[in-house]
């Protein structure tokens, strides 16, 4: 078993005291301009940092199998909401397509059948949430890289965009995300899918759709479009070889909890880069376009967009 480096425990403990800072009530801070400006300098060194001491190829640490958890505990959404979703698990995932586009020379579409005939990579690695837990698991999936490499990136390329299935909020209603005097108000929407979640951050446009096979039943039912769960990464973690897209969880298909038929598994991150429910693959050259442009669904709602650990 390899150790965890030092820097890892005081990366996590850094985070935790962050988050217990906000959730403490620092909503008035966090509105400052030079507070949010720390952050984001604080988030700059931790990438800087990582990417000093460590290579583009270092591995994250791997365990043996006697390490494995008994149970990993599912992160985020344990059963989406979706429709479309729900008809595709009913159906074992028989009818699932994973598409590649984005600025790429070749975009396509491939069943789960045909990824798993795809090479694969088995790693027993450990998963670090932000709001303090761990488990290690076995994962085997298809390396991000072959993919990437299939779908031929254009020069320009510089971000991984993950869409997934999991609906985080169903649309705003006629009230919107406003109160009826203009001010904002911190009440979910009263569609939202996942209220335990969090409330709707924004109306950015890109953030709504996770693209062919999620789109329309839900959107019809709410009379908006649904906000779906959305992740990106660049291309350093994007080509790293222990970044798959994982469909085995110890062994066995990939749970729906965990993240069936296909979660992103990007090591040297914490576990909400680690996106479940994939469904489609962007290629793009800026964050921009998507959601509000901080590049997450997270980190529209204020998490660091780089989450090395």
């Amino acid at each position: 078993m390899t150790r965890l480096p030092s820097r890892r425990a005081v990366l996590l403990g850094a985070t935790a005291t962050a988050g217990t800072a906000m959730l403490g009530g620092c909503d008035r801070l966090g509105e400052t301009e030079w507070f949010r400006r720390t952050l984001k300098t604080g988030e700059d060194a931790n990438m800087f940092v990582q990417r000093l001491l460590l290579t583009e190829r270092t591995l994250a640490p791997e365990y043996a199998e006697s390490d494995i958890s008994p149970w990993f505990k599912p992160n985020g959404t344990e059963d989406p909401p979706d429709k479309a979703y729900k008809a595709l698990a009913k159906r074992k995932f028989a009818d699932y397509h994973l598409e590649v586009g984005g600025i790429v020379e070749t975009s396509f579409k491939l069943s789960l059948t045909e990824l798993r005939k795809l090479p694969s990579r088995t790693q027993v690695t450990r998963h670090d949430c932000v709001e303090g837990w761990s488990a290690i698991g076995k994962w085997t999936g298809v390396p991000l890289a072959d993919l990437l490499g299939r779908a031929k990136l254009r020069p320009e390329a510089r971000y991984v965009v993950f869409h997934c299935a999991d609906t985080m909020d169903q649309g705003e209603d006629d009230a919107g995300a406003e109160a009826a005097d203009g001010a904002e108000t911190d009440e979910a929407p009263q569609g939202n899918a996942n209220p335990a979640m969090t409330k709707q951050s924004g109306a950015g446009e890109s953030k709504r759709s996770s693209g062919g096979q999620q789109a329309s039943d839900d959107t019809a039912a709410s009379g908006g479009e649904p906000v779906r769960y959305y992740e990106s990464i660049d291309l350093v973690d994007a080509f790293h070889p222990q970044t798959i897209l994982a469909y085995e969880l110890n062994g066995k298909a990939l749970p729906v909890a965990n993240g069936a038929p296909l979660r992103l598994r990007v090591e040297r991150n914490l576990g909400y880069k680690q996106a479940k429910y994939v469904m489609r693959i962007e290629v793009v050259e800026s964050l921009a376009a998507i959601g509000e442009g901080k590049g997450g669904y997270w980190e529209d709602q204020g998490y660091a967009w780089y989450a090395g650990i």
